[in-house]
Formats: structure tokens, C-alpha cells, sequence
């Protein structure tokens, strides 16, 4: 884990002066997956996994950025002028950030930044979310201006939509600015509303499995997927009046008129409606400690984004698989946005070391790959230390 002093030590050798320290955290949605985007619901939870802002401000509108984990440093500045660069550079969410910020009417200050992070990159653990916040934080509180929480969220969404080019819901950035530690969020994604939901970890843990792959095709099929979705809701509309997303869809609505939908559009409108009663289901289980329901709507998550949804891979599915055949676990599912990523694990607190063995294994010998296992607790959303 990062020592902020040693962030802070590192700041005043490149940059000469010393800073203040911001921070953001990657996020695990324990239920409710690509949800967000059709105005559904999702239960995140952000993660005891930050990623870390040192910051100074400068006297003119330039922005210095170092990034520590990469080595690499860019230079910009401020204004209306601000564009992405090439498809892929992490240095679009710092300018998508603090462009969007600007055109939501905050001033900013130039400033020098050095980024550093706990969040595993392209691991479905929302690495940019946690990024794009921790920036905007650190760019706000430096600029002495002020931002409602939400209103962030909604701005960080934006950059990652015009400056990463990926048109995610908002449950990333929701999280990464307004987690509570020990609580997971149901969020509505249509109201932007919330509810904490207390997780009771006495006797159980959360482990997340990082399979160490990311598949090339996952921002382009992301796209796909949501087009598909609007695509569902049109044809849907037919025939189902006055809807104006999936989440106005009911499972037995659905069921009615699903066959007059293509095979395609059919099965990925069947996983969104289906998980966004899941979601319902999972946060009475949580309230009633009924782990062993909890962990049935984990599995029936994962088969569903795996042949309604079609974002597995055969290494997440090998490590789901080891999960079922693990005693002590009672769930286990594919998180984040797929096609390669993490795996979400409920797992027995006293079966945990047991698990991870088993996991670190079996998947090495099926996959020739070695996993990260990481038990992970909910902490609290963006702040300065």
C-alpha cells in the first residue's frame, strides 16, 4: 500500500515545494452490472484501494502532471482550447477532468501534480473513476472552489465520455466521490439517489481475483453493448408503451413480448432486466445476513453476463469456476465491465487462505497465468488527507 509520505517526499524532490494529498478509490460493484447505463440500479462499493493526488498550486494556468507508476510526465494548458490527445493516453482523463470542470463554470489554477496508485489498471476496478477523482479534488480544492459531490460525479462522466471516448453510466464516478466506508451503495441510476447498505463482514470477507488478462475489445464492445440496449428499447416500446429505458421493463413484462425481439437484442435486454431485479433481491438478502440467496444471485449474475450479456472470457469463467467448487464460498461473479477483468468472491472468513491457495493453483494450472487475490473492506469516497 502507498505511504503518503513517501507520495509527499517524492512530490518535493521533482517539483521543489511541498503538497497537499488527495486521494480516490477503485470500486467493486458487488451486483448490477452494466445496469447503470440503462437507468437501473447497481450496488457498488468503493474500494481500501486509492488512488493518490500530491498537488501544489502554481501562479499561472499551466498543469505539470507526473505520472509516478508510469514514469511518464505531460504539460498543458488550461482553456477552452483543451482536446484529447491519442485514444488511450491516460493523460486524456486529467485533461477531460479538468476541461469539463472549467466548462461547468469552475475557474482553476495551474498546478503540479504527481499521481500515484493503489488500483490495479485494466482490471474492472474502475482505475480511471478513482483518477479522474482524485484529480478533480485536488484541482478544486486548489483553485478554492467548491463542487456538490454529485455534481462531480456527473462532471467526471462527461470527461470520460468526450475525452476517453467510453459512454459508461455513472456508477464509477457516483462511488469514487461518494463512498462510505462499511456500506455498500444502491444506487438508482435513474434518480441518482441512494441508500447505504451496511455490510456485515464479521463472519464473512470479499475477495476480489484479478485474472490478470484484459481483452483489446472491451471499450468498443461496451459501446456495442449500450447501442444494443437502446436498440431493445425501441423495438420494446412497440409494444410495451411509455417505456423510456430497460429499467422501466418488469421480468414479466418482459416475458410477455421478449420473442418478437431479435436473438441478440433479446438476450442482452434479458440480463439487463433480470439483473436489475437481482440487484432488488441482493439488497433484502443483505439486510435479512442471507449470504446463502446473496451468493446464488452472484452466480446467476455471472451466467447471465456470460451467455445473455457475452462480456466473459474463458479465464474469468475458469476462476468463477474454481469458486463453485470451493468450499466456503458462497458466490462468486465477474465484475466490472468484462472481457477480462476481476472476479467478486464472498468467501468465508475462515476459509479465506484456503480459497486463495486454491485459486492461486488451479487457475495457474488452467490458465498458465498467476492471479492477484486481494480482501478488500468499503471505504470512503474521494477526500484530502
Amino acid at each position: 500500500m502507498l505511504k503518503p509520505d513517501e507520495l509527499a517526499n517524492q512530490f518535493t524532490q521533482r517539483f521543489g515545494t511541498a503538497p497537499r494529498l488527495f486521494s480516490a478509490p477503485g470500486r467493486v460493484n458487488l451486483i448490477g452490472e452494466h445496469t447503470d447505463y440503462n437507468e437501473g440500479f447497481v450496488l457498488p462499493l468503493a474500494l481500501d484501494r486509492r488512488t493518490y493526488v500530491a498537488a501544489a498550486k502554481r501562479t499561472d494556468r499551466r498543469l505539470r502532471v507526473f505520472a509516478g507508476d508510469l514514469g511518464e510526465a505531460v504539460e498543458f494548458e488550461l482553456g477552452p482550447e483543451l482536446r484529447p490527445v491519442a485514444r488511450g493516453r491516460w493523460s486524456n482523463y486529467v485533461r477531460g477532468v479538468a476541461a469539463c470542470l472549467e466548462q461547468a463554470g469552475h475557474t482553476l489554477c495551474g498546478a503540479d501534480l504527481l499521481i500515484a496508485s493503489e488500483v490495479p489498471l485494466g482490471a474492472g476496478l474502475s482505475s480511471s473513476a478513482a483518477l479522474e477523482a482524485a484529480v478533480a479534488y485536488a484541482l478544486l480544492r486548489l483553485s478554492e472552489q467548491t463542487c456538490n459531490l454529485l455534481e462531480l460525479a456527473l462532471i467526471l462522466q462527461r470527461a470520460e465520455h468526450e475525452f476517453a471516448g467510453t459512454q459508461c453510466g455513472v456508477m464509477d464516478q457516483y462511488i469514487a466521490c461518494l463512498g462510505q466506508a462499511g456500506h455498500a451503495l444502491l444506487i438508482d441510476c435513474r434518480t441518482l439517489g441512494h441508500e447505504a447498505v451496511p455490510l456485515d463482514l464479521r463472519d464473512t470477507r470479499i475477495v476480489i481475483c484479478n485474472s490478470m488478462v484484459k481483452h483489446e475489445l472491451a471499450a468498443g464492445e461496451y459501446n456495442t453493448r449500450r447501442a444494443e440496449c437502446s436498440e431493445g428499447v425501441r423495438r420494446l416500446a412497440q409494444h410495451l408503451p411509455g417505456i423510456q429505458a430497460l429499467r422501466d421493463v418488469t421480468v414479466e413484462e418482459f416475458d410477455q413480448v421478449a420473442a418478437v425481439l431479435p436473438d441478440t437484442i433479446r438476450r442482452r435486454c434479458n440480463h439487463v432486466i433480470n439483473e436489475n431485479a437481482r440487484v432488488t433481491l441482493a439488497v433484502e438478502a443483505l439486510k435479512r445476513g442471507d449470504l446463502s440467496l446473496f451468493g446464488k444471485l452472484l452466480y446467476a449474475s455471472h451466467a447471465s453476463l456470460r451467455h445473455d450479456y457475452a462480456v466473459s472470457c474463458r479465464e474469468l469463467d475458469v476462476l468463477v469456476e474454481i469458486a463453485q467448487r470451493t468450499p466456503g464460498v458462497y458466490g462468486a461473479r465477474l465484475t466490472g465491465g468484462g472481457f477480462g477483468g476481476c472476479t467478486l468472491n464472498l468467501v468465508a472468513a475462515d476459509k479465506v487462505a484456503d480459497f486463495i491457495e486454491t485459486v492461486l493453483q488451479d487457475y495457474a494450472a488452467a490458465a498458465n497465468l498467476t492471479p492477484e487475490c486481494h480482501v478488500c473492506l468499503a471505504s470512503d469516497g474521494v477526500k484530502e488527507h
